[in-house]
């Protein structure tokens, strides 16, 4: 048996840049790029690159994601309200956009590439792409000049603390902004994860020619033409068309990317409902990962559970965590967004362990150089305090699973009866909810007429009267 291979990404502190000569664009002699292969927590495998030309002094810096895309991609909202603000640290991807609301400027992916900088450098590197034009459009159009000059002028005082609202949007989801606020959510990002379209596949490579839903539901249709249609449950009708209970399919690793494996089963929870399991597991790196997509219709209602947990025997419970579910422990400040960890079928301890795992990773900044004293002490504090809820030592809390499409679920131990200890409430989505899950734009009737549909709006409180 063949010795594993060394890893190509190593760690920051254990790995060296690689020097090559390469031609300075600004003078056009030969100047040194240094290449670093590396790892961060959150950003995976990255590829770091840095020009300095000894000639002229020219210098330049580049970082490009070399590890998986995200299964969806999403949209990182920025409220910068004071000069503290522009402080911040961000990993921009190459496929990301970034918009200033107010100016109504956006710098499209495909005129940037991916940085590792923070809020006040990716303003400055707006300036001086916006201020190296003006002497030629001063000559030839004076008006735009003014206004770009306006613009630039306007960006100059965000520096100073002039508050601004800055949006990344970035299919790929493999852009990040830091969390002042850690372990709580920070009330100035907001943070929303959206399925990729047809030309945001394309445009990362994913999917060169996209086929349209129509064709792709009248292919399904006709391939299940000729075969027999049983009114069953889905594990039935999985095995009428001949198929066996776990199915598995070739992927790739999302860690080495390496081939592997992946098994899918359709199960049945009791007093639930069914739901598909995907499990990977692969051979070269040991990497092991688990999701659960709910089956069956899209809820009325949200479902809200609220459990108190007294003692460690409620560390065993099942649950089942849908990729739309939020999860929060008061006693403990931990607060989980929506879409956080995506699908999980574990246990209460092992969905803790996973959640501390997950932000331990998932928080580069807070724990380099860049991080003050105390925020690094808060943020052990609450990593010990959630490791001692996991492990029942910090008992009684209470957990609350919030879940918009009422997929979620928790084992009820006293089943068929009532839990004393649990709490479900049901309550209905707001427009902003129905709006984010992409139920406002669902056609449910007559939606075999191809018409364009309605742009929908927010519900006013009041209506304007003329």
């Amino acid at each position: 048996m063949s010795a594993p291979a060394e890893p190509i990404f190593v760690d920051l502190s254990e790995s060296a840049p690689t020097e090559i000569e390469s031609l300075c664009m600004k003078c056009h002699q030969n100047g040194t790029t240094r290449i670093l292969l590396s790892k961060i927590p959150h950003f995976k495998e990255i590829i770091i690159m840095a020009f300095e030309c000894p000639h002229c002094g020219f210098r330049n810096n580049e970082l490009q994601s070399a590890g998986v895309f995200n299964e969806r991609g999403h949209t990182i909202k920025l409220s910068i309200q004071s000069k503290e603000d522009m402080n911040r640290q961000l990993v921009k991807s190459d496929y990301c956009s970034v918009q200033f609301l107010e100016l109504d400027l956006e710098i499209p992916a495909n005129n940037n590439r991916g940085l590792l900088t923070t809020v006040e450098g990716l303003v400055d590197n707006a300036i001086d792409d916006l201020t190296a034009g003006q002497p030629l459009r001063k000559a030839e159009d004076e008006f735009v000049y003014n206004r770009i000059e306006e613009i630039i002028e306007t960006m100059r005082s965000y520096k100073e603390g002039h508050p601004f609202t800055l949006v990344l949007d970035d299919p790929s989801g493999n852009s990040y902004v830091e969390n002042k606020c850690l372990p709580a959510q920070d009330p100035q990002i907001k943070l929303r994860w959206y399925n990729r379209t047809p030309e945001q596949q394309a445009f990362l490579g994913l999917q060169e020619n996209q086929t349209p839903a129509e064709a792709a539901a009248a292919a399904a249709a006709h391939d299940l033409s000729d075969r027999t249609i049983y009114s069953a449950t889905a594990s039935e009708m999985l095995n009428a068309k001949g198929l066996p209970e776990v199915m598995s399919f070739p992927a790739n690793c999302p860690s080495c990317n390496a081939p592997c494996a992946t098994n899918m089963h359709l199960m049945e929870i009791p007093h639930f409902k069914e739901v598909v399991i995907m499990a990977t597991n692969c051979e070269s790196c040991g990497y092991k990962s688990n999701e659960v997509k709910a089956g069956g219709a899209i809820s009325e209602k949200g479902k809200r559970i609220t459990l108190k947990m007294t003692e460690a025997e409620d560390l065993s419970r099942d649950i089942l965590k849908s990729e739309t579910c939020g999860l929060s422990i008061p006693e403990i400040n931990l607060e989980l967004t929506h879409g956080t960890l995506g699908g999980r079928f574990t246990t209460v301890e092992g969905l803790l362990r996973q959640v501390h795992t997950e932000l331990r990773d998932r928080a580069p900044f807070i724990e380099g150089d860049s991080g003050t004293e105390s925020g690094k002490d808060r943020w052990a504090r609450f990593l010990d305090n959630l490791t001692k809820v996991a492990d029942g030592k910090l008992l009684p809390v209470t957990l609350i699973i919030d879940d918009p499409l009422a997929n979620s679920y928790l084992q009820n131990l006293y089943a068929p009866d009532p839990d004393p200890e649990m709490t479900i409430e049901e309550y209905e989505r707001s427009w902003e909810m129905n709006e984010d899950l992409g139920v406002n734009d669902m056609k449910l009737e007559n939606y075999e007429q191809h018409e364009t549909p309605a742009k929908h709006e927010a519900p006013h409180d009041e209506e304007k009267s003329n």
